[in-house]
């Protein structure tokens, strides 16, 4: 079953940031991450504070990312106290030799639900070149195995852009062969180092839309696309126009009624910036979303609860009446919004309209 969560009161899930340090010197990295610790991270304590307010707001879901969060030794000690806590927990290590079967072990014991590893392509020599590090991919595929061995749900993160946008169906062989359980495809959105990468045009990200849309049926994973919120809308485009065809219905009747529970989970309700999802950096800064990284408040300083719920950035976010441009007139506003995070990367506006999505209303 989903998880049911008012995100007017609470996000679905709270990503942390736990370290910014990271051996690898990705090209899409939005947090232009380099290997060393900054002194200025939250510690420990700080760190079990910031999770006992998550669990208290009603978030069931945090993931520790970085950066490279196996970079902190205290990464354990903030996962058991996450699930004494009732969370879901999850983490994002990097592909370095830091990733050793015994570290996943001990992930693993202190009660992990979930690790995800990046692969952005489905070889050795395109992936390594756009994590800027010679060996990752090969650590990636080990610490994939380490985890399978070890009974670690495996999840796959991909970073679709220009220059791989031809790779989604080796990619999904890959991630297949691998016991994937989740494969979470990102869209690039253009900040951080991000900001010097060629993206994918709104033709190019319907073309790799359908394709997904096709795996779907047939893989024995679960795809979860983000930051390409239009992706909500082809898939009720294709669900309603196969119904259209076998009952003769309007394809756009159902999208209208508010409280449609829609294709994609069982919830009109889209994850977006600030809606449902909330993003606190390594040293307490609060921000819709790690690609809109304007700061809100300050975990030190502010409740994460008040930040999330109260802030006008924050509130605004969560009404589609606040969309501008095709966006704002768009009657798929409420089921998908387009990514806020790339509105504010391309226009400078979060409420300007998705730059990528084909649809004219």
């Amino acid at each position: 079953m989903p998880f049911q969560v008012d995100f007017d009161r609470a996000p679905l899930l709270v990503i942390w940031e736990a370290t910014r340090a990271c051996a690898l010197a990705c090209r899409h990295c939005r947090a232009d991450a380099i290997d060393r610790r900054d002194p200025r991270e939250l510690d420990t304590d700080e760190g079990k504070r910031l999770l006992d307010e998550i669990h208290a707001m009603g978030t069931p879901i945090v993931v520790f990312t970085g950066g490279d969060p196996l970079q902190r030794a205290d990464l354990e000690e903030l996962i058991r106290h996450g699930k004494s806590l009732g969370l879901r927990v999850g983490t994002i290590p990097a592909g370095t030799p830091r990733l050793t079967r015994e570290r996943l072990l001990s992930i693993k014991d202190a009660g992990v639900d979930q690790v995800a590893f990046s692969l952005d392509a489905a070889t050795a020599e395109p992936h390594d070149a756009f994590r800027r590090v010679p060996g990752s991919f090969e650590h990636t595929l080990q610490g994939a195995r380490w985890a399978g061995e070890l009974g670690i749900p495996l999840q796959i993160n991909t970073v679709f852009h220009y220059d791989n946008r031809h790779e989604v169906r080796a990619l999904a062989d890959l991630v297949e062969e691998l016991g994937t359980v989740f494969w979470e495809v990102f869209f690039l959105v253009p900040t951080g180092r991000g900001s010097q990468l060629r993206g994918c045009d709104a033709e190019e990200m319907e073309e790799i839309f359908g394709e997904l849309y096709e795996l779907s049926s047939t893989v024995p994973f679960v795809i979860k696309v983000t930051e390409a919120q239009q992706y909500r809308r082809y898939v009720m485009q294709r669900q309603n126009a196969s119904r259209r065809d076998l009952a003769g219905r309007d394809p756009l009747r159902e999208v209208r009624a508010p409280g449609h529970p829609g294709s994609i989970g069982r919830s009109s309700k889209v994850v977006n910036a600030g809606g449902g999802f909330c993003f606190v950096d390594h040293t307490g800064d609060i921000c819709p979303s790690g690609f809109l990284p304007e700061v809100r408040g300050n975990v030190r300083t502010h409740r994460l609860r008040d930040v999330y719920r109260e802030d006008p950035l924050f509130v605004d976010l969560r009404n589609p009446r606040n969309l501008k441009g095709k966006c704002g007139r768009c009657e798929y506003k409420v089921v998908c919004g387009g990514s806020r995070s790339r509105a504010w990367a391309v226009h400078g506006d979060p409420f300007a309209e998705e730059p990528f999505c084909l649809l004219e209303r």
